[in-house]
């Protein structure tokens, strides 16, 4: 089964697109989180104060530096809504986004990689009806060449889980509740919490449950290309094994 990798170049309506449009000689690298987006901006020159202006009302800054080979500064924001946004579509058609977006020169830079040819068609199709765009490439990747950077942020592997429910996570971890064999039980875990048996065990389920559901088309992408069916090839090994 073959993937398919597309770059596209974006234009719409949005305040980091419009910054990189009014200094072209900028860079702006965007890694959306799920209640705000971490930007890394840099520049080969000197920032005008009206650049520093405009990134003093991004957000926070997190990191800033100047030297001789430019300006660079972090940031934390939650300037640019992402309802109806570029990304959902890109889910709405079966492609699986991979940050950053990069902003430069008035342009929104995305990587996309789809299970199907087709999916990055309709996708195109369905953009092209609204706004500018331009597809920079598309290639076919191997299972060799499927990058680490697919891997799920954090932050959305664990998005929607509740501090509740993160917390009985991370204990039953700690005491070895996932091991082979068990290090401890549900009841045990529980009497280190102020919670009841039963509280405690539907935080752990919960979070387990939705921790899976995020991971999901992660590991759709992991197996997608894999030769043989995983269960039987363990099968066949234990098999060889006993013979030996």
């Amino acid at each position: 089964m073959s993937l398919y990798e597309a770059s596209i170049r974006v234009k719409h309506e949005c305040p980091y697109r419009e910054i990189s449009e009014r200094h072209p000689d900028l860079t702006i690298r965007e890694w959306p989180l799920s209640d705000c987006q971490v930007l890394e901006i840099t520049a080969e020159t000197t920032p005008t104060d009206a650049l520093l202006d405009e990134i003093d009302r991004i957000g926070t800054v997190l990191h800033e530096s100047a030297d001789d080979d430019g300006y660079h500064v972090v940031t934390q924001s939650c300037l640019c809504s992402f309802e109806e946004s570029v990304i959902d579509r890109f889910e709405a058609h079966n492609c699986l986004y991979q940050s950053p977006t990069i902003y430069r020169q008035g342009w929104e830079h995305y990587t996309v990689v789809a299970f199907d040819e087709a999916d990055v068609r309709e996708l195109l199709g369905d953009l092209r009806a609204d706004r500018d765009i331009e597809l920079l490439s598309k290639t076919s990747i191997s299972e060799q060449q499927i990058p680490h950077s697919m891997l799920a942020p954090a932050s959305q592997l664990f998005e929607e889980i509740t501090d509740r429910q993160l917390a009985a996570l991370q204990l039953a971890l700690e005491r070895g509740y996932y091991t082979q064999p068990r290090k401890t039980s549900l009841r045990e875990l529980a009497d280190q919490t102020a919670v009841a048996r039963s509280t405690y065990e539907e935080h752990l389920r919960k979070a387990e449950n939705k921790l899976l559901t995020n991971a999901g088309q992660y590991l759709r992408l992991v197996t997608a290309t894999a030769t043989g069916d995983p269960l039987e090839v363990e099968e066949t090994r234990r098999t060889e094994r006993a013979a030996d």
